[in-house]
């Protein structure tokens, strides 16, 4: 016996699903037709603005109120720019500028562009207060260490957004910054009392549901004193007590992706996952990116057996499909039309670069970029100087690995600049550092989180908070080895 029609239509109404390619397949077409929320477009769905123009006419020929959602934060990840880079500094470098106009309009542009290509929900900003220099997730993506600086930036944020109509979604909530572990991976714990959270990690949030925010995402973390030995994902001390009750969000709770093994790994797999996170007080369910029609139709099973046996009661799951669809809802209003000034991002990411030291006479430097891995929430992204540069050679090293003596012999009698990302954080790259400015001037760009290290014999250390195309410009024309 199939599953009631009606209880399937009211389980798909509560899921954000996905696909893989640049053309919907069918069943994704179908799945919205029968009452799917919507879907999460990738890097694997994106080629060119035409294309993605298409992919979202398709989606609304399925029904007209979808949500299409996508991860576009500026900086570091970026899904419309992947094959190229974010034309838009992130966060990082934003709060490093503090001038909470600029956010605004940096915002404004990214929703004006989504809107445009007919994508309708943000799941940015990342308001989370970055407090831990080894945060492996975070970190760039934050606009800072500062609660008070982060919640005036994230608030300017979601309004600059919204006023394209596109929903922002901020995260994550009850906050990811204080971490030192990837929740994609494995389950963090921050290990603090509420009043800890309540100074440090939640004013943002204070301040995005003051500034109307539509969507607030929750974090795979695990905060012993709320959520006991499970994710906040799952915790309805965090979800409705925490937020709705105590900071008075009415809008949409959409979890983090329930592939990710910080929710899927304490639930027992992603249908479970789901089940318990529309029993906490979530409405929205990211499944995650690997999705196919055989998952979906997974989790509607899971969720339509919860209601069944009782672990979900069908108002509440009522509750969650009302919200989300009036999240469409709400987005079908459309925003009002702005401008947005030219070369915007890139004089944004020129203001953000901070120099110490001296960076003049670097003709024709060896440029030696230091390798760095990329999270699942980056992917793989392109970054460096080397697209921006006129008459320089770049090399690729391998911090640890790469012998020094070689670099040396490579750059001769020429200076050097190596490029990295979180280098304070690298294993082997200080030494690295050292062992070249034994006999070359060096000077270091951190385009990463850059912590309190700084390099001793270097002669000039260089931050741009952010290893978007926009850094990357900007560093180069600081430096004086743009074209």
């Amino acid at each position: 016996m199939g599953l009631d029609p009606g209880l399937r239509r009211l389980a798909l109404g509560t899921l954000l699903a996905a696909y893989a390619g640049p053309v919907p397949p069918d069943w994704a077409v179908d799945l919205l037709a029968d009452g799917l929320a919507g879907h999460t477009l990738f890097g694997t769905n994106i080629h060119d603005p035409a294309q993605v123009a298409a992919t979202t006419a398709a989606l609304r020929a399925g029904r007209p109120d979808v949500l299409i959602a996508i991860d576009e934060e500026g900086g570091d990840v970026t899904r419309l720019a992947h094959a190229t880079g974010s034309p838009y500094p992130g966060n990082a470098a934003l709060g490093a500028v503090d001038d909470v106009t600029l956010t605004r309009q940096v915002y404004s542009a990214i929703g004006a562009e989504l809107a445009a290509l007919g994508i309708n929900l943000d799941l940015a900003p990342t308001v989370d207060v970055n407090t831990a220099d080894e945060n492996p997730v975070i970190g760039t993506r934050s606009f800072g260490a500062d609660p008070a600086r982060v919640a005036a930036h994230s608030a300017a944020a979601v309004a600059g957004l919204q006023s394209a109509g596109v929903a922002a979604c901020a995260k994550h909530f009850p906050g990811h910054g204080a971490t030192v572990a990837d929740s994609h991976h494995e389950l963090p714990t921050v290990d603090v009392p509420p009043a800890v959270l309540r100074e440090r990690d939640l004013p943002p949030f204070a301040a995005v549901v003051d500034a109307g925010v539509r969507a607030v995402m929750t974090a795979h973390i695990r905060v012993p004193a709320l959520t006991g030995d499970g994710p906040a994902t799952f915790s309805r001390a965090v979800l409705v007590d925490l937020l709705r009750r105590e900071y008075g969000f009415t809008g949409a709770v959409i979890t983090d992706a329930l592939e990710m093994k910080g929710a899927a790994l304490a639930a027992g797999g992603v249908g479970p996952a789901a089940v318990r996170a529309l029993a906490a007080g979530a409405d929205l369910l990211c499944i995650g990116a690997k999705v196919d029609a055989g998952l979906v139709a997974h989790v509607v099973e899971e969720i339509v057996a919860a209601l069944a046996d009782g672990r979900l009661d069908r108002a509440r799951v009522e509750e969650a499909a009302r919200r989300a669809a009036e999240l469409a809802a709400w987005t079908a209003a459309g925003g009002t039309a702005t401008t947005t000034p030219d070369g915007l991002g890139y004089a944004a990411a020129l203001r953000a670069v901070r120099v110490e030291g001296d960076v003049t006479g670097l003709n024709a430097p060896l440029v030696v970029q230091v390798h760095a891995t990329s999270t699942i929430a980056e992917g793989r992204v392109p970054w460096g100087l080397g697209p921006h540069l006129a008459g320089a050679e770049v090399v690729r090293a391998v911090a640890g690995e790469t012998d020094p003596d070689e670099l040396r012999r490579l750059a001769g009698e020429r200076p050097i600049v190596l490029v990295g990302r979180h280098l304070h954080r690298l294993p082997g790259a200080r030494e690295l550092v050292d062992a070249l400015a034994v006999t070359h001037p060096v000077t270091v760009v951190e385009m990463g989180w850059p912590g309190g290290w700084r390099p001793t014999g270097a002669r000039a250390f260089v931050t741009t908070y952010g290893a978007s195309h926009a850094n990357g410009r900007a560093a180069a024309q600081v430096l004086g080895l743009s074209g």
